[in-house]
């Protein structure tokens, strides 16, 4: 199918549709796909959050076999809330009993190794009936995992493939919410994303959007706010005091809905930000702004998840559609 791009004459909005996706049997199958991704032998890889598998697609996009089933023991996915490629394998973090694991398996669901976060999780972030936790912003730089974990006193923490952190990235924003220790941290959680040119961005997951870019050695390049017409009632309503809600243990914490749904780099170090509103902003290296688009397949989409299968083939959930970009 063609690439169909229109232009909203007003407000310059790019209107993307979608060119291909996988087979309508394929999606049936899946609950509630929260990652799409295209693995190294062409096959796709895609984390059904609610069913707690990982399948794997054949190149056609026409069968799928479940490769990592239902369950708390290693080898296997529950609660699961991220999976991104590393190398010619895979890793999938989730949350069995309320602590976060990160397990790397090879691409037939053989699971290579894994290991344990301190601690119970804390839910940082609120999407609908979804709370997001720290494991949920996993990322792999080529050697390490990179996740938000504002317990360890930076924007990112670096891990090694054991588990052992050894170095945090950026320093907190002020929040105006320092005295209130939950609520600070949920403002300072978000998204860390590896830069294929070099270096890192954080995207500010909840609260005034904005995001960060620093260098290979952590140090800071420059910070830019969100900002678009398509934003301006969101930042304006913006709420100062949110509800609590008790956890498992009694525990309330705060619940905090996102400005900011997902983001990801193009490998022409281009970042991509999927807003809470149905529109996602492009930002060049320099960080400016450059494009405003909208996503259309069955309907308007908004991503929750995005891979760049190439400098021109975006792949997004939900729905597991492929864009030309």
């Amino acid at each position: 199918m063609a690439l169909a791009v229109l232009f909203g004459e007003a407000s310059g909005v790019e209107i993307l549709r979608s060119t291909g996706g996988l087979a309508a049997e394929v999606v049936g199958l899946l609950r509630e796909p929260t990652a799409f991704q295209r693995a190294p032998d062409n096959s796709y890889l895609v984390l059904d959050g609610r069913s707690h598998v990982v399948y794997r697609v054949s190149r056609s996009g026409t069968d799928a076999t479940k490769i990592v089933q239902i369950g708390p023991e290693s080898g296997r996915v529950i609660g699961p809330s991220a999976l991104v490629l590393a190398g010619n394998r895979f890793m999938v973090a989730d949350g069995p009993d309320r602590r976060e694991r990160v397990q790397l398996f090879d691409l037939d669901g053989t699971r290579v190794s894994g290991f344990w976060l301190p601690g119970r999780a804390t839910p940082r972030i609120t999407v609908g009936a979804l709370t997001l936790s720290g494991v949920s912003s996993l990322q792999w730089t080529g050697r390490s995992i990179l996740m938000s974990q504002p317990e360890f006193g930076g924007l990112m923490t670096e891990f090694t493939v054991g588990g052992q952190p050894y170095r945090t990235i950026g320093v907190f924003r002020t929040t105006g919410h320092e005295t209130d220790r939950d609520v600070h941290l949920a403002l300072n959680s978000g998204l860390p994303l590896v830069d294929p040119t070099g270096g890192y961005y954080f995207v500010f997951q909840a609260g005034l959007p904005m995001f960060r870019k620093y260098d290979a050695d952590g140090r800071l390049l420059f910070e830019r706010h969100i900002e678009g017409p398509e934003l301006d009632a969101t930042i304006q309503t913006m709420p100062t005091t949110w509800p609590r809600q008790p956890d498992e243990t009694g525990r309330e914490l705060p619940l905090i809905p996102p400005t900011v749904r997902a983001a990801a780099v193009a490998p022409n170090g281009d970042l991509w930000v999927s807003l809470r509103v149905p529109y996602t902003y492009v930002y060049d290296p320099n960080g400016e702004k450059v494009r405003t688009v909208q996503f259309q397949a069955a309907g308007t989409v908004s991503p929750d998840s995005f891979f760049f299968e190439s400098r021109n083939r975006l792949l997004v959930t939900p729905g597991c559609y492929i864009f030309t970009v």
